[in-house]
């Protein structure tokens, strides 16, 4: 079981159980059948993490030897089911919450990125679309500037994580830095619900500069791999305080507050599986 939990990275899906939740607050809401768009993101999720390592198992067999595909624990066979499985259930859920149109170019998005694009020029740019996707399943097109928020901010993170193994360039951790600080802007600008929702929409914004920032920034000094994991790792867990800042800001507090309390429990497990 461990084995598949490290496969699919399960911890790390607290990062985007608040996709959907911030979308919705742009738009319908979450009530009724649509409260299973957030499993449905889930779902999406360690569909592409599985289908992730299952594209990779050749090259990971010689960088990261440790992953349950290279290491022998999983096989090739039984991580591509997962991944088909998961998909397929992704689906299933995103049609009993009556999204199934919006579900569908998301789950073709992520299989699109795994095993065509990751490796090629426009990988970040597809990475960031799978979770502009995501958002808009949970709120359409009401939702596009939540969208536009945590894809930019997916973009920078992909484009970071590339040095995971080898290490970075300063040049490329200061853009990502910049980019995020333009996330956090994003996440306060445009129409709030009113002025409270506005500042907490931006104590939202700050927590997420601030978490991700520190992170980046010290990947800029020295872009070391080490450093530049913990860049990416951090960049995942600041998903949440995003996700939350946004929900905040279009009026949706009582959703904001308990997307954020997911961040502590995700960190925590993170320590027992890496969500890189």
């Amino acid at each position: 079981m461990r084995a598949y939990v490290e496969l699919v990275r399960a911890p790390a899906a607290l990062t985007v159980l608040g996709d959907t939740v911030a979308g919705a607050a742009f738009g319908p809401g979450l009530a009724g059948r649509r409260l299973a768009l957030p499993a449905a993101s889930v779902a999406f999720y360690w569909a592409g993490m599985a289908l992730n390592d299952w594209s990779d198992r050749t090259l990971d067999a010689v960088e990261r030897p440790e992953r349950p595909i290279p290491s022998g624990r999983v096989s090739p066979a039984a991580a591509l089911g997962v991944a088909v499985g998961l998909t397929a259930t992704g689906l299933a859920l995103a049609a009993a919450a009556g999204r199934l149109k919006a579900a569908v170019p998301l789950a073709a998005a992520v299989w699109a990125y795994d095993t065509v694009l990751k490796q090629t020029p426009a990988g970040p740019a597809a990475m960031a679309a799978c979770r502009g996707l995501d958002v808009l399943m949970g709120g359409g097109r009401a939702a596009l500037p939540a969208a536009l928020a945590l894809g930019g901010h997916t973009l920078g993170v992909t484009v970071l994580s590339k040095g995971e193994v080898h290490g970075g360039s300063s040049s490329v951790a200061k853009g990502v830095l910049a980019g995020t600080v333009a996330s956090a802007l994003a996440a306060t600008a445009g129409r709030a619900r009113s002025v409270r929702h506005r500042l907490l929409g931006a104590a939202g914004a700050a927590a997420y500069a601030g978490l991700v920032g520190r992170a980046q920034l010290a990947a800029a000094k020295e872009p070391t791999a080490a450093a530049v994991r913990g860049a990416t790792k951090a960049g995942i867990h600041g998903m949440v305080p995003l996700q939350s800042a946004l929900a905040a800001r279009a009026g949706s507090v009582g959703s904001a507050l308990l997307v954020a309390g997911a961040l502590p429990l995700a960190r925590r497990l993170s320590r027992k599986v890496g969500p890189t």
